[in-house]
């Protein structure tokens, strides 16, 4: 039995954007999914969810997950659940070079489902190291990356960036720019997120972004707006001592990018009543910035605050569920358990 966890992420400046091979910077951030894996004498896979937002669910399947659980949740975020876990088997079968291997799965997640903050790229990341390292032939951390880039383009139709799954397998900053990768050295930045209790539908998002990047220019010069955005804030990141607490001047001018940021993407129709309202509660509540994170359509929002107020704003705010400080993980996949 081994069991292995993966954080999640918030995106600095750049979802969306990526997708056309603009520069991102995600974060990995202390929100983890955690998957066990254990063999099985057979080539059935028994996946058991104790927490992906759905309610917790159990199904077993051979080679098809036609039988889907009996939950209450929306159907496409079941359907992404499920997918994720069986193409991080398939991935993990092709890489040990074991096509019959079965596995008991137990999935466990502190991360909402659908809520920009990487959850799918979480359990991907985590499953894959999972059970290669459950039949003996671990991986590491960039060819994991790759697989789990690999499920999730698979699942999402051809539509996935490499930007969270090589963000939670490495752990930290990242840049992502097309299939170049690079880990970032940068100050701890001092996240805080709020969460509207929804969930966007990532598919349906990048697929109308693309129909309305098609149709106008201006569409498409917003998307490379928004590719110039992350290129200015790398450049801020690098110059920064990454062993230093952020300066007020970085941390008031990634805060201005990421107003713009969120502007452009809202312009591009993926934010939301609840994601607005939260981002200019975070920004009168002192926030030097706030931007949604992730597809949008509902989910998260990540503000720059080193003050409590931000927090304490949006616990009052009307739409958001939750708020929490998100501390930057510094470390990427990691075993917990392996027996």
């Amino acid at each position: 039995m081994t069991t292995v966890s993966a954080p999640g992420k918030v995106y600095l400046f750049g979802e969306h954007a990526v997708v056309y091979g603009e520069p991102a910077v995600p974060c990995a951030i202390e929100k983890r999914a955690t998957v066990t894996a254990e063999p099985r004498d057979d080539d059935h896979v028994r996946v058991e969810a104790a927490d992906l937002s759905l309610n917790g669910f159990v199904v077993e399947y051979a080679g098809s997950t036609d039988d889907r659980p009996d939950v209450d949740v929306p159907q496409p975020l079941l359907d992404a659940a499920m997918g994720y876990v069986d193409a991080a088997v398939r991935q993990a079968r092709e890489a040990a070079d074991a096509p019959e291997a079965g596995f008991d799965i137990t999935v466990e997640s502190e991360i909402p489902l659908g809520a920009g903050l990487g959850s799918s790229a979480a359990v991907v990341v985590a499953g894959i190291d999972a059970a290669t390292r459950a039949l003996g032939e671990p991986l590491d951390r960039r060819e994991i990356a790759d697989r789990a880039y690999r499920a999730e383009y698979e699942v999402q139709d051809g539509q996935a960036s490499r930007a969270d799954t090589f963000c939670s397998a490495m752990g930290g900053a990242v840049r992502v720019e097309g299939d170049d990768c690079t880990t970032l050295s940068t100050p701890t930045l001092p996240f805080v997120v709020g969460f509207d209790g929804g969930a966007g539908d990532t598919g349906k998002l990048v697929a109308d972004v693309r129909a309305l990047r098609d149709r106008y220019d201006f569409a498409a010069d917003t998307v490379g707006a928004i590719g110039d955005i992350v290129s200015t804030g790398e450049e801020l990141l690098r110059e920064a001592d990454p062993n230093a607490a952020p300066s007020d001047d970085l941390i008031a001018e990634l805060g201005d990018l990421m107003n713009i940021n969120h502007g452009l993407l809202s312009a591009l129709g993926v934010s939301s009543r609840s994601l607005d309202t939260m981002v200019w509660a975070a920004r009168e509540a002192g926030a030097e910035g706030a931007k949604l994170t992730g597809a949008g359509g509902g989910g998260c929002i990540v503000a720059l605050d080193r003050t409590d107020e931000t927090r304490t704003s949006l616990r009052y705010t009307p739409g958001c569920e939750d708020s929490f400080r998100a501390e930057l993980a510094t470390e990427g996949v990691r075993v917990e358990e392996d027996e």
